[in-house]
């Protein structure tokens, strides 16, 4: 048993109910019972991991997460993170990272990452980066695509957060392993269209608000489209850069 990770799943159950999210989850059984995994989850929301590993529990297993640095260096959550044997990534200089996600991965465990990088504004899948597919072939593990469809209701990127009780319905939907293959660029591909495909599932049975911003422009919501939000996203980089070059 993890002496922290164990009590603190248990917490954030006692915080789902209260909230009264109402989680619909399929495909659990596709995590593996032993070994280790690439679990590969869409980004919409801040609160989309703490969702993430609730199907793993089907086997009583844990994800150890790939997050920023600075969740780390934070005076309340850092000590957490590192209690619950997360990685921290630092995205200037990625490479520490990256090996001890692969020695973990070759140690039986499970690693959480997001493909896209960061927050999808539109809710639509963004691009993926090839990191997914180059730690499953290395540590020669099965990537496990995870698409969560809710989350951002909760708490996402411009908005404020809504922890209160809104009995938020979340669909969690945990696809077919995929086993790794060269080249990585094919991997990815493939890894892409299949969680894509997922997304379109689990948003049929999905309600959907006409005009929320929540909801993508595909199925008409206020969200940007998918080019619009990397439009919003490559402008805040280029702030972002101009700032630390002038600091």
């Amino acid at each position: 048993m993890e002496p922290v990770y164990f009590p603190i799943i248990g917490l954030a159950r006692t915080v789902f109910a209260l909230q009264g999210l109402k989680f619909t989850v399929t495909g659990d059984d596709n995590i593996p019972a032993a070994g280790g995994a690439v679990i590969a989850i869409n980004h919409t929301g801040y609160m989309d991991f703490t969702y993430a590993g609730l199907p793993a529990r089907t086997h009583k297993r844990y994800i150890r997460f790939m997050a920023k640095k600075e969740v780390f260096d934070n005076s309340i959550s850092g000590p957490i993170m590192r209690s619950l044997k997360h990685i921290p990534v630092d995205r200037s200089a990625g490479a520490d990272s990256y090996r001890e996600a692969v020695a973990r991965l070759k140690s039986g465990e499970l690693v959480g990452v997001y493909p896209e990088a960061t927050i999808s504004r539109s809710f639509e899948i963004k691009e993926f980066k090839s990191g997914a597919a180059r730690m499953a072939l290395e540590a020669d593990v099965p990537i496990i695509p995870i698409v969560i469809w809710g989350a951002q209701r909760v708490w996402t990127k411009g908005f404020p957060k809504r922890l209160g009780r809104t009995n938020t319905p979340i669909a969690i939907k945990v696809g077919e392993p995929i086993q790794p293959y060269e080249p990585a660029s094919a991997l990815t591909e493939q890894l892409h269209s299949t969680m894509q495909e997922m997304l379109l599932d689990v948003q049929r049975d999905y309600p959907h608000e006409v005009g929320a911003y929540w909801v993508p422009a595909r199925l008409g919501g206020s969200a940007p489209t998918l080019e619009e939000a990397n439009a919003m996203d490559m402008a805040e980089a280029a702030e972002k850069a101009a700032k630390r070059s002038q600091g």
